[in-house]
């Protein structure tokens, strides 16, 4: 299995370093091949503008979406995107991992997702009608390949827990894993999540450690979070709603999972 790395930490040598090469380790000793896209260390231009379009008329307002479109058709991307969406294709399974800030992903990263994600490529795909709105969740360009993140946080559990003064856990990372993730087409796996981290011991890291290595050593196997598929009958179309007979009176991102019995 090919496994890609997005790595979004500014000290390779921090804790989240440190459970990017066990995570590396466990892969390769299980016969995995692993890229990484260190974002940092590639010195990674988080901002989408006009310098990402350079076919694109001086003269002519920006469209960031209508400009990575035709740039990706005309294959006149820049270097460091194409290069990522390489990876990207080479790449059966793809793992973000990241500091949680601010209750999401380090700014760096967001720019590699909005530079990256070119229209025609994770978006902008498929037809429209009736009874499809484009592939998009669950269907896609990234549709067969697997996909999860590596978080780590100060936070203690309790504190993401569903009566926590910080929200679930699962809601925060729901716009990582349903947008940006499930959007065009990867089956989003379980997230592995660190809390605590600031005051973490050596029995702690080996614990953390221990943890990941099983993660790692079954990422093939982990059964993905049943999201809803868009076009799978779920949906009204094209008003994207929830179908009134699922989960009658039931609200929030919860609705969007597949529960037992339909």
């Amino acid at each position: 299995m090919n496994v890609l790395f997005v790595f979004a930490h500014p000290e390779r040598r921090s804790l989240n370093g440190a459970l990017l090469d066990v995570a590396i380790e466990t892969l390769e000793a299980a016969g995995h091949t692993v890229q990484v896209s260190d974002l940092y260390a590639l010195g990674w231009k988080a901002q989408a503008d006009r310098a990402d379009f350079p076919g694109l008329d001086p003269d002519a307002p920006l469209n960031v979406a209508a400009a990575s479109g035709a740039a990706f058709a005309a294959g006149t991307l820049t270097a460091d995107v194409q290069a990522e969406h390489e990876k990207l294709r080479w790449a059966d399974t793809v793992i973000l991992q990241f500091p949680l800030w601010w209750f999401t992903m380090p700014a760096i990263l967001k720019g590699w997702v909005d530079r990256v994600y070119a229209y025609g490529f994770a978006y902008g795909v498929g037809e429209h009608s009736s009874t499809r709105w484009g592939d998009r969740y669950g269907e896609g360009s990234m549709a067969g390949k697997r996909a999860m993140l590596i978080v780590t946080t100060g936070g203690w559990q309790e504190h993401y827990s569903g009566r926590g003064i910080n929200g679930p856990m699962e809601d925060v990372l729901f716009p990582i894993n349903h947008g940006i993730l499930y959007y065009p087409g990867f089956d989003v796996l379980p997230p592995y999540v660190a809390h605590r981290t600031n005051r973490l011991d050596a029995a702690g890291f080996e614990a953390l450690a221990s943890q990941l290595r099983e993660r790692m050593r079954t990422l093939d196997t982990t059964a993905p979070i049943p999201y809803r598929r868009q076009n799978g009958g779920d949906y009204l179309i094209p008003s994207m709603e929830l179908r009134p007979d699922l989960e009658p009176g039931a609200t929030g991102f919860g609705v969007h999972r597949e529960k037992a019995g339909g």
